[in-house]
């Protein structure tokens, strides 16, 4: 059905009204109506002075979607000599055999299959061309302008028809659901029986006690509403032009216009067939992974850690496409596995993985960015996440800016697997690859994913599966033994950071917490409104830290020439939670003959402090409150007053440590402003500017990884690998200029802090 133009200016004697959703249905079926249902076979003509002449038959009274690749909505009439999809001529012209004015028969052309091309090029980019568009790409085709109008407009019609057609059916799937359901539930209520022994009340009761049913089928009713209308907003949520792809809705015919569901209509146009037929046989793959043995995995004598045997995992797991194109040396595999408990219950355990905000909170000294790019399948059940299919993208990094961060997208994959036990795969799909510039597909993810078991007493067994297929790169030597080993990006840490937030998340919440372990503070308030702002702190200091783009790095030489310095500025203009201003930031990583855990007591210990804070004025801190937020006692949050010579200011600290790396981090804060915090005031507007420290073990001795909370247990740690931030405050005003003193200024600070704690720990020469 082609689209009438309106713009002759002479309005009907009857206006109309749109009675569909789309415009082009509506103004065909407007003389329909205008003839009050008259069998359908009259048509309206406009003639020239605006009148209409009814009672004409008319013999292309069907419509249809055309099967032409061109995909417009047309008439189709008896004559086979129609050579227009769009109407080109409406005009008037007289008869020069006699004076009468007669209307010009509408002709008719098909498109070319360049023009349908090029059209359709465009369309995918832009659904709605502006003037220029219409006009550049009429010149190149050889069409008149009012065509190409009138292309794209049947284009999305058509395509807004399909998907209406795929809603109505929807919906009208789930409506039969809701009245099978409201039938169940009428005839329960006819014959209430009693929910134990399954025998009838008698009518005659003048208070019946109704079945437990009826109020479970009241939930699943609701449920099945709640469903509807998520299924109407997802259908909604697609603009026109981003569903179904061009080669899937080109045509008319039934194989052609298959179903909308059967695509995935995101920006990459995948197809929802093939997304599931890889997450299913990545499920497979994982679980196989997650609860085999030997000889899968086989026990390093070395390192005491479990490596997948790589020959018995080709012949478990054959590939179908291997992705070495003869370049077997240019990537790497990284696998690894690891097991643990964690506090926190099942269903939110779910629902923190598919919740890309959850998620990234979860872990924010590793997921620099990560964001949900689409949602392929929505989950079913009362928790909505079975089924669950998502498009995602994750930037991962260290906490040193001399090791680049992994981007990576990947598919995750959320199903229920039986009463207590769900899964969560991840899995790289090849078509978005193909659609991303091969500079950035650094890494991509095999079947990996962890399997939740539900425990007693809110807790779940976690096994976690990490298998990364990375470009080999060049690596900073001194983290070189740790991320060649696959520690830096596997399994152990996803798992140690788990454990850490869900059990911090745990004791910020608690309301039972012994007094030895909150000092200070006299309410549950004030500590809720404490460990609040130091998790803030600590979270921007991780974001800080990283190699990702939030700092631009750049290397500055170094006081002593042995330690790799960079520094970069930035300037906060809106965030209420840093000062406001230019911010420079200036990093180094070192190595140090001292084990993890030696090296993070000396930092995190306020009696120590001034052995390396240079602004400590070489007096010992005093401690104002001490708040726990773990297990390990060095998982907690402390206030410190440092004597300043003649003033005194206070400092807030964040100590954190897991079995893979331990921060210390901290920042001055004002005094007024803590004390309010203390009393539970909201900390929200509170400005900090963190500094502080991030420990790693060196890798070379991997089995000291295996730390627990006895410090008997932490004697075989090799070497550490630390990283030391400061920020400072160069300037309130955002216009200012960085200044050359200020670098000078912060690179002292920098130099001064680490010859302090070589002094402490005599490795000041020769290590």
């Amino acid at each position: 059905m082609g689209v009438v133009d309106m713009s002759n200016n002479h309005p009907p004697s009857h206006e109309t009204k749109d009675f569909f959703p789309s415009p082009a249905l509506s103004l065909s079926l407007a003389g329909i109506f205008r003839d009050g249902g008259a069998g359908g076979n009259m048509e309206t003509e406009e003639v020239e002075d605006g009148s209409a002449s009814r009672g004409r038959p008319r013999e292309e009274s069907t419509v249809e979607i055309s099967s032409e690749n061109s995909g417009p909505l047309r008439s189709r009439g008896s004559d086979d000599d129609f050579e227009h999809d769009d109407i080109t001529c409406n005009e008037h012209e007289e008869d020069p055999n006699n004076n009468s004015k007669k209307k010009k028969r509408k002709k008719y052309h098909r498109h070319t299959a360049e023009q349908i091309r090029e059209m359709e090029a465009l369309f995918k980019e832009s659904p709605h061309p502006d003037e220029k568009q219409r006009q550049q790409l009429s010149k190149q085709l050889g069409l008149h302008p009012r065509q190409v109008k009138f292309w794209f407009q049947n284009r999305r019609t058509q395509i807004k028809a399909i998907q209406e057609r795929h809603e109505n059916s929807l919906l009208k799937a789930e409506i039969e659901k809701l009245r099978e359901e409201n039938k169940g539930l009428r005839e329960t209520l006819k014959n209430p029986s009693c929910p134990n022994c399954g025998f009838t009340i008698s009518s005659n009761n003048d208070a019946p006690t109704l079945p437990a049913e009826e109020h479970q089928l009241r939930i699943e009713n609701a449920r099945l509403r709640a469903e509807v209308e998520k299924l109407r907003a997802a259908l909604g949520k697609y603009p026109i032009g981003t569903s179904p792809s061009s080669s899937s809705c080109s045509g008319g015919n039934e194989e052609e216009n298959r179903s909308a569901l059967d695509y995935y209509t995101g920006i990459f146009g995948l197809e929802k067939s093939r997304i599931m037929h890889v997450v299913n046989q990545a499920m497979e793959e994982v679980k196989k992974m997650a609860t085999s043995g030997e000889p899968l995995w086989i026990r390093s004598f070395e390192t005491g850690r479990e490596i997948l045997n790589y020959d018995e995992y080709m012949k478990e797991f054959p590939t179908e496409n291997p992705r070495d194109d003869g370049r077997p040396n240019k990537r790497c595999i990284e696998a690894s596995r690891e097991m643990g408990i964690v506090f926190m219950q099942l269903p939110r355990l779910v629902q923190t993985f598919m919740d890309v905000n959850q998620w990234k909170e979860m872990f924010p000294s590793m997921i620099s960015k990560a964001a949900t790019v689409d949602v392929i399948c929505n989950g079913e059940g009362a928790n909505c996440w079975d089924g669950a299919v998502q498009l995602m993208f994750a930037e991962v990094q260290m906490l040193t800016p001399v090791v680049g961060t992994r981007e990576v997208y990947f598919v995750r994959y959320c199903k229920q697997l039986s009463v207590g036990q769900w899964a969560i795969v991840d899995v790289s799909v090849d078509k978005v690859e193909d659609n991303i510039d091969a500079s950035l597909v650094k890494c991509r993810k095999l079947p990996s994913g962890c399997f939740l078991q539900e425990q007693s007493n809110a807790h779940c067994k976690v096994t976690w599966v990490e298998h990364l297929e990375c470009q080999k790169s060049t690596v900073n030597s001194l983290y070189r033994v740790i991320v060649n080993s696959g520690l830096a990006f596997g399994a152990r840490r996803w798992m140690a950071t788990l454990q850490q937030q869900c059990e911090r998340l745990l004791f910020s919440m608690a309301t039972n917490i012994p007094t030895k372990d909150t000092t200070g503070v006299a309410t549950l308030a004030g500590r809720k409104s404490i460990l609040t702002l130091a998790q803030r702190m600590t979270w921007n200091f991780y974001r800080m830290l990283g190699a990702s783009s939030y700092n631009t790095w750049n290397k500055i030489p170094s006081k002593t020439g042995q330690e790799d310095i960079r520094v970069a500025s930035r300037k906060n203009l809106t965030d209420t939670g840093e000062p406001q201003g230019v911010i420079l930031c200036v990093v180094s990583s070192i190595w140090l003959p001292v084990s993890r855990n030696v090296l993070f007591d000396f930092l995190k210990d306020e009696t120590r402090r001034h052995e390396w804070d240079v602004m400590s004025n070489g007096g010992p801190a005093q401690s104002v409150a001490n708040l726990a937020k773990g297990q390990d006692k060095g998982n907690a949050v402390s206030i410190q007053a440092v004597k300043l010579r003649e003033n005194k200011m206070w400092i807030l600290q964040d100590t954190c440590t897991n079995a893979y790396e331990s921060t210390v981090v901290y920042a001055p804060v004002d005094i007024a402003g803590m004390q309010s915090v203390i009393t539970g005031c909201d900390s929200s507007n509170t400005a900090v500017l963190p500094s502080g420290f991030s420990i790693l073990p060196d890798g070379i001795e991997s089995r000291g990884l295996v730390i627990t909370s006895k410090p008997e247990d932490r004697s075989s740690e090799g070497g550490s690998l630390l990283t030391v931030a400061f920020q400072i405050l160069t300037s309130n005003s955002p216009t200012a200029k960085l200044s050359k003193e200020s670098v000078e200024s912060v690179n002292n600070l920098l130099s001064c802090t680490l010859h302090k704690i070589k002094t402490s720990f005599q490795c000041d020469d020769g290590y």
